[in-house]
């Protein structure tokens, strides 16, 4: 079982940088796909970033690639969202999930177990 929070969430202005974290409870963070997710008001949720169990391997959306990087450090049992040029279209609740297996890729939501509560992030123009 994973027991997951979400932290660094803020207003920030278009073109700042913020980086959110993860941190996770359990012993058996290392093995999980981490994913992030977003929604916004009166939006699906959707797939910004993904980190294999390793770090080896990272996937992202096509809105965020370039800007976002997502890391993970298995001794801390979190896992970051360094979010850079921000847009105003990138106003939403962040999310984190944990995967113990995914079907392909790392962008479906249906595969990850457990979620975390979210954190808003606002950006203004």
């Amino acid at each position: 079982q994973v027991q997951l929070v979400e932290s660094g969430g803020d207003l920030v202005q278009a073109g700042d940088s913020l980086r959110l974290s993860c941190a996770a409870s359990g012993r058996s963070f290392s093995t999980y796909v981490m994913g992030w997710f977003r929604q916004a008001p009166g939006k699906e949720r959707e797939f910004v970033a993904g980190i294999s169990w390793s770090g080896a391997s990272t996937y992202y959306a096509d809105s965020v690639k370039g800007r976002f990087t997502v890391s993970r450090d298995n001794a801390k049992n979190t896992v970051y969202l360094q979010m850079n040029s921000l847009k105003p279209e990138d106003t939403a609740v962040y999310y984190c999930a944990a995967a113990a297996t995914v079907s392909s890729g790392m962008s479906n939501k249906d595969d990850y177990d457990h979620w975390g509560q979210g954190t808003q992030v606002t950006v203004s123009s």
